[in-house]
């Protein structure tokens, strides 16, 4: 016989009796020991062929739901598993969730029968004991099935069912990130120790717990035994420090301190340290530097996608509109499952005033990541702007919840509050941020915006601004505020002055209209030009800015009439017969008169 139809005739041989009453009819001896059916599925499974998996394991299911003797209860609970890990890798997630729960029950029924069955000591089902899938992993994945689905309590009462001395780290993790989410935060700080006992280098759970309010000097003494003993983490210990300064809201000091550790050879030009620079700096108000940390960043990782959603709200808020239409078309190269790239889309159309398309995109971000604060804080700036401010509060509300150290988030609060005239709530809710913050030039600075809505506090707000501007003279909202107080003063040479100091060292669109105006009150019309004009290079969708040019516009075209009139005055001087010509001179006249006036 040729040898390639041997080994045919044995292939055809050994399927025939592994499908063929495989319980009770044994393998001949020259196929003993080889692989079966099961065997291939769990090797195609580890080898990522994931839709090989499905169609096989389907078509045996079926097999085996018509013939429930064709394959051992063992092998029907690997058949189910390896099943709903393929339907898991095709997104099905509650298809693959019903498949788990199978798989599980069979599993629940195998462990029943191996109690009542003594072992019969045959060697055969030893290797195949072992190399079932584990009922903890099942679970684990199961949890994250349901986390895709949004079911996050369901995912925590499958995590919480397995005992704490089986739970792994990744299990651990998963549990403290979902407490957190749901606001359990003393469950949450226990798993996260724990992933730490476990893996003392999970930075990540480190962050958790720093967000939870753990001290870092706890959170420190958790990693020491590592840092003493590992080589080249010196650094660790003032990692941590700094993650602890951002987590309590100190912005100075973190960036004091993530600068000293990027600028230590080791690690400098590090990405993701550049983006918490870039990030602090946002918070702290400094948006020119936290610009120049996301290009920086951005220059060293073209495919950076985390804090590109404040990088391009940045963008949008200085009027550069192309810079953040590429951007987010660049976001959307690179992934369109993150919320970023929909959140700078969304900044894009918010600041070209088209709120609605502004809504959904902040809404399809949030779809993606119900954790992002920038859409959120996106949406919530378009109902308020729509009109629906009650909406807007509860959007507002939830991204205080998720960042209580970022200030813009209250901002948006208190501006929905006054949009809707409830100034009692707005002052109740900055004077809370400046208790808990301290008083800096931005919590300063919202407290006076709120004083400045109410006459009988307009003393206390020019006080709040003036130490405001004594910490940070520099500071774009403070200068702002000050110069509408001092407005509505009518002090529109010490107005002129603040602007003009405040421009020395930064140039801004609304610093420059604003300046605009205050030229138009002291008769500096052609400077007051000049400004408008810079303003509107700055941002040429600025309207407040394309509005004062156009009102001085008008103002001089009076001028330009009462001209016109004496001229026409001079030509009637003249004889009678000199003013009649033909009409089609008449019809010129009027073409270019017409002309004129279109210009």
């Amino acid at each position: 016989m040729d040898p390639g139809d041997a080994a045919i005739l044995e292939s055809s041989l050994r399927i025939f009796y592994q499908l063929s009453e495989p319980l009770s009819r044994p393998l001949p001896a020259p196929l003993l020991g080889r692989m079966n059916v099961i065997d291939h599925v769990r090797d195609m499974a580890a080898a990522g062929l994931h839709s090989n998996v499905r169609l096989l394991s389907s078509l045996l299911l079926t097999m085996s739901n018509n013939n429930p003797e064709l394959f051992s209860p063992s092998q029907k609970y690997q058949l189910l598993v390896y099943h709903a890990d393929s339907l898991f890798h095709d997104k099905e997630y509650r298809n693959a969730v019903s498949k788990y729960t199978m798989a599980l029950q069979q599993k629940k029924a195998l462990s029943k029968t191996s109690k009542v069955r003594p072992s019969t000591g045959n060697s055969a089902s030893t290797p195949q004991s072992q190399c079932l899938p584990s009922e903890i992993e099942v679970k684990y994945k199961m949890a994250e099935c349901y986390t895709m689905l949004k079911q996050d309590k369901d995912a925590i009462a499958i995590l919480d069912g397995i005992p704490s001395r089986q739970r792994t780290p990744k299990i651990n993790m998963m549990l403290a990130n979902l407490y957190k989410k749901a606001g359990q935060e003393r469950p949450s700080v226990t798993s996260y120790k724990e992933v730490l006992r476990q893996c003392p280098l999970a930075l990540d759970a480190i962050l958790g717990l720093l967000s939870l309010s753990v001290k870092g000097a706890e959170v420190a003494s958790m990693t020491m035994n590592v840092i003493q003993t590992v080589p080249n983490l010196d650094w660790l210990s003032v990692w941590i420090k700094a993650y602890a300064f951002v987590h309590t809201g100190d912005n100075s000091r973190a960036i004091n301190t993530i600068c000293s550790l990027e600028k230590k050879s080791l690690l400098r030009d590090n990405v993701d340290l550049l983006g918490s620079l870039a990030d602090l700096y946002f918070r702290a108000g400094d948006n020119k530097n936290s610009v120049l940390k996301f290009e920086q960043a951005q220059m060293l990782d073209p495919y950076l996608i985390k804090g590109m959603d404040v990088y391009g709200y940045l963008l949008a808020r200085e009027g550069r509109l192309e810079d953040v239409e590429n951007l987010g078309c660049r976001l959307f190269n690179i992934s369109d499952q993150h919320a970023e790239p929909w959140v700078v889309s969304g900044c894009h159309s918010f600041y070209s005033k088209r709120y609605s398309r502004a809504l959904y995109l902040g809404a399809k971000a949030i779809q993606l990541n119900s954790n992002s604060v920038q859409a959120l804080l996106l949406k919530g700036a378009a109902l308020r702007n729509m009109g629906r401010v009650q909406e807007a509060i509860i959007h507002f509300r939830e991204a205080i919840r998720l960042a209580p150290c970022r200030l813009d988030c209250y901002e948006g609060l208190i501006e929905c509050y006054l949009a809707s005239n409830s100034i009692r709530e707005a002052m109740v809710m900055a004077n809370n941020v400046y208790k808990t913050l301290g008083a800096n030039a931005q919590t300063l600075t919202l407290l006076a915006t709120v004083c400045l809505e109410d006459p009988v506090t307009q003393e206390k707000a020019k006080t709040l601004l003036d130490k405001a501007l004594t910490q940070r003279p520099d500071y774009i909202k403070a200068v702002v505020k000050k110069a509408e107080l001092l407005s509505r003063e009518q002090k529109y040479e010490d107005g002129i002055a603040l602007l003009r100091n405040a421009l020395a060292n930064q140039s801004d669109c609304v610093l420059h209209r604003i300046l605009g105006d205050f030229l138009v009150a002291v008769n500096e019309y052609q400077e007051a030009m000049d400004q408008y004009s810079i303003a509107l290079s700055l941002d040429p969708n600025d309207q407040k800015s394309l509005e004062g040019m156009q009102k001085m516009e008008k103002e001089e075209s009076p001028t330009d009439a009462t001209q016109e009139e004496d001229v026409d005055d001079m030509e009637g001087s003249g004889e009678e017969g000199d003013l009649e010509g033909s009409d089609s001179e008449a019809a010129q006249w009027a073409d270019q008169e017409q002309w004129f006036g279109m210009q």
